[in-house]
């Protein structure tokens, strides 16, 4: 099963503040011995936000959705995934019952009477309309909930705030929740070394080569001014912790009849 982002907000693509999100959900979900398939950055658009949400549920992918259910002018996402996949928003009952012990300990906080009626606690209310059908993900932060809503063939669209604070422990609770069956801690292992001297063009025929008689992947990350190593390429192989160790030894031997000078091996994984 792939595994998506989808990064909404005007903010991020103007540049007034820079993600955060995909470098720690692509750690949060390597440490569980999975890997992000692709990413998508979309700005405060709703027809665009909703094709993309469109495709999202389509794709069968588990995908974390950040930003934009909120309650202002400029939050269009919960409106967008429920235009996607064709049914109404509903204030979710426990959604609902979360909001208010929010607004209650803010009132306690404050020193004030909990108003329920006050248009502005009636305002936060819209913080719980989601898709008809829709989970809701708890917020440990503030309680204020996030949702997820199914897909096609077993994918879901999990929707966050695009609060860092909020957004990361709420996506570790869903992958831990939802999906403790698909982590590979002990099944994913890679391989690479530091190859100086050698050019990616020159070296593709042995990837080629690596990738076609072995059941992994191999990857190539070139570097022109590394501190250390200066130019080079860090040249390797991912998969299975066997078919990797196989892999790799191919991949040495392949190396040495180029000529090409080694540095040091690159490790993740189980091996």
């Amino acid at each position: 099963m792939n595994f998506g982002l989808i990064i909404i907000g005007d903010e991020i693509l103007s540049g007034k503040r820079a993600d955060k999100h995909l470098a720690q959900a692509i750690s949060l979900i390597g440490a569980r011995g999975l890997q992000v398939a692709y990413a998508h950055y979309v700005g405060d658009d709703p027809q665009r936000i909703t094709a993309t949400l469109a495709d999202a549920f389509a794709s069968g992918d588990v995908v974390f959705s950040f930003g934009g259910i909120g309650a202002t002018p400029d939050d269009h996402t919960r409106q967008c995934a429920a235009r996607a996949i064709g049914c109404d928003l509903m204030l979710h009952p426990q959604a609902r019952d979360l909001i208010w012990e929010r607004m209650k300990d803010i009132a306690l906080e404050n020193g004030q009477p909990f108003e329920p009626d006050r248009s502005d606690n009636q305002q936060r209310l819209n913080m719980g309309m989601f898709p008809e059908g829709a989970g809701i993900i708890p917020n440990p932060y503030n309680k204020i909930a996030g949702f997820s809503c199914q897909g096609a063939n077993g994918g879901a669209v999990h929707f966050l705030p695009g609060f860092p604070v909020m957004a990361w422990p709420m996506l570790e609770w869903v992958l831990d929740t939802h999906y403790p069956h698909l982590l590979n801690l002990t099944n994913w292992a890679e391989k690479s070394v530091i190859v100086m001297g050698a050019m990616e063009a020159t070296l593709t025929p042995l990837m080629e080569d690596i990738e076609r008689h072995h059941a992994v992947k191999v990857f190539s990350l070139p570097s022109v001014d590394h501190p250390t190593y200066g130019r080079h390429i860090e040249l390797g192989v991912k998969g299975e912790p066997l078919a990797v160790d196989g892999a790799f030894t191919a991949l040495k031997l392949g190396l040495d009849g180029f000529g090409c000078t080694l540095g040091p091996e690159i490790v993740h994984g189980k091996t």
